[in-house]
């Protein structure tokens, strides 16, 4: 009940405004100005509790505390390491970036490129702090997480073997912003180990609130040098890499000195004049600030001597250490694959700020309500999160050739939180999304989750190119303008995440979760309707309680079990108490805790409806109810609930099976119907709101 309270919270906070780079979601509850002055007062330097300095900060397993790798290890304050510590000197720039005994190259290489874009890098690193100005021992560090910013505090106690640095550090000594960036990061995953191997893009993400694009070079568009070209004009982030065969060759370097698996940043491309021919050069960054390229246009090649010398210094001047340039086709060949992070509107200039329009879903996939898995599982594959989009203007510059106008749109599904998962031994999910034209009998339709016979008779108009385990899957569409129905999945079914869904367009778009109504209206029967086998129930409940007396819960267990126990076409181990409590509670017109003859003959039509409906859910006759199918079963039933709802409902009724038993099953509806009946009742003005005291609220969920 707790993490429902709390997924309603955020959701109202989000609608306030809570989560923009204005108004940062403070990690963990920690409040940067608050704890600083709390230090300031009382002259004690910062430690910081929720991220302590000590053996499980750095790891769980090859960091982990007892590893080889950690023996040695002290933590140690900037103070501590030089007589005259600086937070920044002379600005941020890529020589502070040099990597340390830890595999995060590619959040280097990202914090290389971050330095490029002055305005990019003061969100993520605020410039308001020093070790002489109100030090305090505490820094702070922003990042975008999934769909909102987030201020992350830490102490400056960093790792450090030898009386060096451990991890990041800057080439000069007395220089710590960046070390302290990727402590703060490190604690938003949990350990410096979770940042263990990675992406560039997605330390890119993780400080612009961008989006990504892959490109293989090894079958690269024809327009890709003035792609790059465009897209490092426009203040995107690229990183490029080259593929391995096999573990053993990571960091391997080549004859022409590239480290294989190595994250590299791409920092600008030029046209150069080469006996009136014009060559094409890429600038690239190896973040170690060492180990650069060897071949043509390398430090002292001679290409150089064949430009004009002007242009020559132009171009040296730069290329700083770690820095190298090559030839366009080199790049091709000696590199596998480019990423590029566009930047969302939050973070273009405002001259750019129509550049894309931004439309953000936040969703879940929970085992037994919204978990159901991709195309190849069609008896689930309807179950998982749906949302809509409204694309209703065309691009302005329509591609040549292109029959029809089209939007262009760029989809990015992410799944939340794995990094931190990886100390319980959970990696990434293969992960991906379809998109669907909705068809003009069903536009507009937007208040009920459209079911297995749709998807039966409509194929997607796009989809990403597989389910793959990364962090983000994306894809780059265009659709004529109209309604599209877009439908996040894990590839099987019933696995658990958290997720994120982007869709940037062109043109504005608009974007809805489709999400049924919530409402209860039961369906009763008459007693006419009551079979045989249920005047049998009626008749017991009579004989048991005695002409015109009333029968508690233990009787009503008695007499549930006698007619149900017999039944072999459906699975029931006996009624529990409490459900014979509810069963009461939601009958007991008198209030007496007990039933009469004329609330048992209620029971009777209920029971025969429950039954009626359990069966029709049981098409394999297995005598169970998959949860799943729990969302067709209520709207038999005369129920239609939110997709939290039906989360709670597979947790609470169907354990760790996903499937309901008999007994689950009428507690399950029998709860839901006490509820509706109650808010009902509650709601004498009809207006779907009703306001309670904390009292009031104790005697109505306890009843």
């Amino acid at each position: 009940m707790a993490a429902q309270a709390a997924g309603v919270r955020r959701q109202r906070a989000a609608a306030e405004g809570l989560g923009s780079h204005q108004n940062v979601v403070k990690y963990m509850g920690q409040d940067f100005e608050a704890l600083r002055r709390q230090c300031l007062d009382s002259g004690v330097l910062f430690k910081d509790p929720e991220f302590p300095a000590c053996p499980s900060a750095l790891g769980y397993k090859d960091l982990g505390p007892g590893s080889p790798q950690t023996q040695g290890v002290v933590w140690r304050r900037p103070t501590e390491l030089c007589p005259s510590p600086q937070f920044i000197v002379g600005g941020a720039t890529r020589t502070d970036v040099c990597q340390g005994d830890l595999g995060d190259c590619w959040l280097l290489a990202a914090i290389a490129s971050l330095t490029l874009n002055e305005k990019l890098l003061s969100r993520v690193v605020p410039g308001d702090q020093s070790f002489q100005e109100n030090y305090a021992g505490i820094f702070r560090f922003q990042f975008w997480q999934y769909g909102e910013w987030v201020e992350v505090v830490v102490d400056d106690r960093l790792p450090t073997k030898d009386g060096e640095l451990l991890f990041l550090h800057s080439a000069e000594g007395t220089e710590f912003w960046s070390a302290l960036l990727e402590k703060a990061y490190a604690k938003l995953n949990g350990s410096y180990e979770a940042l263990a191997g990675g992406s560039t893009v997605e330390g890119f993400e993780d400080f612009t609130g961008g989006i990504l694009e892959f490109y293989d070079l090894r079958k690269p568009p024809a327009n890709l040098y003035r792609l790059i070209q465009k897209a490092l004009r426009a203040g995107s982030l690229l990183g490029c890499s080259i593929d391995v065969s096999s573990a053993a060759e990571a960091e391997a370097v080549t004859r022409q000195k590239l480290v294989k698996s190595h994250a590299y940043s791409v920092t600008g491309v030029e046209e150069v004049d080469v006996g009136g021919r014009p060559e094409q050069l890429i600038r690239l960054r190896n973040p170690w600030g060492e180990v650069e390229w060897t071949g043509a246009w390398s430090d002292d090649a001679p290409e150089w001597s064949r430009i004009d010398p002007r242009r020559r210094q132009e171009l040296d001047n730069k290329a700083e250490d770690g820095e190298f340039w090559m030839s366009f086709p080199d790049f091709l060949v000696q590199f596998s694959r480019l990423e590029i992070c566009n930047l969302s509107p939050d973070s273009l200039s405002s001259e750019e700020a129509h550049k894309w329009s931004l439309v953000l879903f936040q969703g879940r996939w929970a085992r037994g309500a919204t978990a159901g898995g991709c195309q190849n599982y069609p008896a689930t594959y309807w179950t998982n999160p749906q949302f809509k989009i409204h694309l209703d203007e065309a691009d302005e510059d329509q591609e040549e050739g292109v029959g029809e106008p089209c939007c262009t749109v760029l989809l990015g599904l992410m799944q939340k939180d794995r990094r931190r998962r990886r100390r319980l031994g959970q990696g990434l999910l293969s992960i991906g999304f379809a998109v669907y034209q909705v068809p003009e009998e069903l536009a507009g339709h937007t208040d009920a989750h459209l079911g297995r016979d749709f998807f039966r008779g409509h194929q997607p108009a796009a989809c990403s190119d597989t389910h793959i385990s990364l962090r983000e899957v994306w894809g780059r569409v265009r659709l004529p303008p109209g309604e599209y129905l877009l439908v996040p999945s894990t590839f099987e079914p019933f696995k658990d995440s958290d997720f994120c869904l982007r869709v940037f367009s062109e043109k504005k778009a608009r974007g809805l979760e489709i999400e049924d109504v919530v409402a209860g209206n039961p369906c009763e029967l008459r007693p006419a309707e009551v079979e045989h086998g249920h005047q049998e129930l009626c008749s017991l409940c009579e004989e048991l309680s005695g002409k015109g007396s009333e029968i508690g819960a233990d009787k009503l267990k008695q007499v549930l079990d006698g007619v149900f126990s017999r039944r072999t076409d459906i699975k029931f181990d006996g009624f529990s108490i409490h459900t014979c409590r509810e069963v009461i509670s939601l009958l007991d017109s008198s209030g007496t805790g007990t039933l009469g003859p004329t609330e048992l003959r209620a029971l009777c039509l209920k029971v025969r409806k429950y039954l009626e409906i359990y069966q029709e859910m049981d098409p394999s006759h297995l005598g169970t109810v998959d949860a799943h199918e729990m969302r067709t079963a209520l709207r038999r039933a005369g129920f239609s609930v939110s997709t939290q709802v039906q989360h709670t409902i597979a947790t609470r009724y169907a354990g760790r099976t996903l499937c309901l038993d008999f007994d689950g099953f009428v507690a399950c509806m029998v709860r839901l119907e006490s509820l509706f009946q109650l808010f009902r009742v509650l709601d004498r003005n009809r207006t779907g709101v009703i306001q309670l005291s904390l009292a009031e609220w104790l005697g109505c969920v306890l009843v």
